[in-house]
């Protein structure tokens, strides 16, 4: 399923009216409206695709996942947990050379990274 969803995505070419550039971002209702035309399925079905695609990004990056999920050729998700750092005092200060400060101390807590794959990156050109 893998190789025909990149085979998909780098090999059609698919064409679109020409029209000005949109001024504000997509809605989630128009994006759904916009798949379901292109692909002519009802909304729902897209909708319930996104839904199903968002629980499997939560099963990856929860606590029992991988902490990493890639969706093929657009993005790479990864969550890093961060360790807790403690109180420091006497400090350089970087932002006033020479003033000595306090750090407090700060808990654990999870990044989340997500890094743009080579299509997307292609398609933002």
């Amino acid at each position: 399923m893998d190789n025909l969803f990149t085979h998909q995505l780098t090999r059609r070419k698919i064409t679109r009216a020409k029209t000005a550039a949109p001024t504000k971002p997509l809605t989630k209702t128009e994006l759904l409206a916009n798949i379901a035309a292109a692909r002519e399925l009802p909304k729902n079905q897209v909708a319930a695709v996104l839904e199903a695609l968002a629980a499997e990004i939560q099963k990856s990056l929860g606590n029992k996942g991988a902490g990493t999920i890639t969706i093929p050729g657009l993005v790479k998700i990864e969550k890093k947990k961060v360790p807790a750092r403690k109180a420091e005092k006497g400090v350089p200060n970087p932002f006033k050379p020479g003033e000595l400060m306090d750090r407090p101390a700060k808990s654990a807590y999870n990044k989340v990274k997500v890094r743009a794959l080579k299509l997307l990156k292609n398609m933002a050109k």
